[in-house]
């Protein structure tokens, strides 16, 4: 049993928009490749920036921990 709506009927419309989607979506089958670029090289510029952070604060945490710290002028350290 088939049921017909005009395409001028609210449920016509409706689907014969859902009908244009999946036709487009059928006829191109590497549409949705691009997103899942995006999410692969955003993940790997991440881990990137994540690494420099981490060498960054390695490399200032370790010159902090070897200045050093003159005794005051004139006292003695307690």
């Amino acid at each position: 049993m088939s049921t017909y709506f005009p395409p001028s009927s609210p449920q016509g419309c409706v689907l014969l928009f859902l009908q244009a989607r999946i036709d487009r979506v059928r006829s191109s089958p590497q549409r949705g490749a691009s997103a899942m670029e995006f999410v692969i090289i955003t993940a790997v510029l991440v881990a990137l920036a994540a690494a420099v952070g981490v060498i960054i604060y390695n490399m200032v945490t370790d010159k902090a921990e070897n200045i050093e710290i003159p005794d005051t002028p004139g006292g003695e350290n307690p």
